[in-house]
């Protein structure tokens, strides 16, 4: 267990304090152990009627649960709200009313309060999971301790109660998570991109933007903050940290052979610029950039399939992540697109992908989002299913061509995840051969 959250607890800093955390998914359920641990009265409230006691786990029969549509009686006794990620606070404010704002915070502000080791944190539209994870695996490289999650993988509050202490906490963070955070400050921050996304969860692209920006709020002359050069013309001169702002972009400084596009070679001149910062030779890193592969689902070949190539790349759910993919194609591209949509210009995107790709495939929902205006340039076609959309592309696909599956979108109209999404779009193509 960590040292400082072993210091609040002998000193009962939090004890008889009652704390409610909101959802009860991995990170939500971390943070009500820790506050269980330091002593806290704990109530957990899930909008999720069907949730029951045996989500809980070792939890069950020391804290509250309730569930159904959140009550302010569930919130008025509260001294602190947890936020797990991806729950929005706007709608919850009918029923936060009369919790002063400072008292709601992210599970991620609440782990910040007790780490000891430096913090690099990553944020951006995207390419976030695949930056985060090279980071981590350069640290490995270069013999240094880092634990790696946030956004990803571990929760924070998990790795304070269960882990030994890292060197480095290397940290992925959503506008979700840093909107609702007030201390938390990383010793280098990176800001990979930004595009439309998650308009179904902020108000405007300014309100996005401003969550992304307070990941530098609180850094100071002895941090470093690491931006895009595409970010220049929306923050430049805004005022937005103290921090020492340095600027990236692609490069060919590292051989990165599992990492096409130019998206990516900025994403790795990122990483390399984060990393150095903690003492990382450039050897060092470019020995686990060679090596490094992404996780699945990232502009991921499937197969070749009667001379025609197919690319898994559910995880974009934007459409500049959909543009970083097609450009990472080898031409003529049949393009999958189809879920639930997040926000973003298709007009714009249809001019930028003009030269490439030959055939939208929609599938799913979305379809009066993409069709009137993609069909002004492409062949546009749509069937119900992923599986029918890739059927249909296949049966027309000719040898050269590249089948790509990158949506634009959430999965949530048909799938649990990106991931089973992806995972389906692998057994068709396995079919096919």
């Amino acid at each position: 267990m960590n040292r400082i959250v072993r210091q609040f607890i002998e000193q009962r800093t939090l004890a008889g304090k009652q704390g409610v955390v909101v959802g009860t998914g991995r990170s939500g359920l971390a943070a009500a152990r820790l506050l269980d641990v330091l002593g806290c009265r704990v109530r957990v409230a899930d909008s999720d009627e069907t949730v029951t006691a045996q989500r809980l786990g070792p939890l069950a029969g020391r804290v509250d649960l309730i569930t159904g549509p959140h009550k302010p009686e569930h919130f008025r006794d509260a001294d602190m709200v947890v936020l797990s990620p991806g729950v929005p606070v706007k709608r919850l404010a009918s029923a936060l009313e009369g919790v002063p704002a400072q008292n709601v915070v992210a599970e991620l502000e609440l782990a910040s309060w007790f780490l000891e080791a430096p913090v690099l944190a990553v944020t951006g539209t995207n390419g976030k999971t695949t930056t985060t994870t090279l980071i981590s695996e350069i640290f490995r490289h270069a013999g240094i301790n880092a634990f790696t999650g946030g956004n990803i993988g571990t929760p924070l509050c998990e790795y304070l109660l269960d882990m030994e202490q890292a060197e480095v906490i290397v940290l992925e963070v959503s506008s979700f998570q840093l909107q609702n955070c007030r201390l938390f400050k990383p010793h280098v921050g990176l800001f990979l991109n930004f595009a439309a996304n998650h308009l179904d969860y902020h108000d405007d692209m300014d309100e996005y933007l401003d969550a992304k920006l307070n990941l530098f709020a609180r850094m100071s002359g002895d941090d470093t903050a690491l931006l895009h050069e595409s970010l220049r013309p929306a923050i430049e001169g805004r005022g937005f940290t103290d921090a020492r702002v340095e600027w990236f972009g692609p490069t060919d400084r590292f051989e990165a052979p599992h990492l096409p596009g130019e998206h990516n070679r900025s994403n790795v001149e990122g990483a390399w610029q984060a990393v150095r910062r903690f003492g990382v030779t450039e050897a060092q890193a470019a020995e686990a950039i060679r090596g490094f592969r992404p996780l699945a689902h990232r502009i991921e070949r499937v197969a070749e399939v009667r001379g025609v190539v197919y690319v898994d790349d559910s995880k974009a759910t934007t459409l500049d992540a959909v543009l970083a993919a097609v450009r990472s194609c080898r031409k003529p591209v049949r393009l999958l697109m189809g879920g639930v949509w997040k926000g973003g210009d298709v007009a714009a995107f249809a001019r930028e992908i003009g030269d490439t790709v030959i055939h939208i495939g929609l599938f799913g929902g979305s379809r009066d989002v993409f069709e009137p205006e993609l069909s002004k340039a492409f062949p546009v076609t749509w069937d119900e299913t992923l599986e029918l959309a890739v059927l249909r592309q296949a049966s027309m696909a000719r040898p050269g061509e590249t089948v790509l599956l990158s949506p634009a979108t959430s999965s949530f109209d048909q799938y649990k995840g990106y991931g089973e999404r992806g995972d389906d779009f692998k057994r068709v193509v396995e079919g096919l051969s």
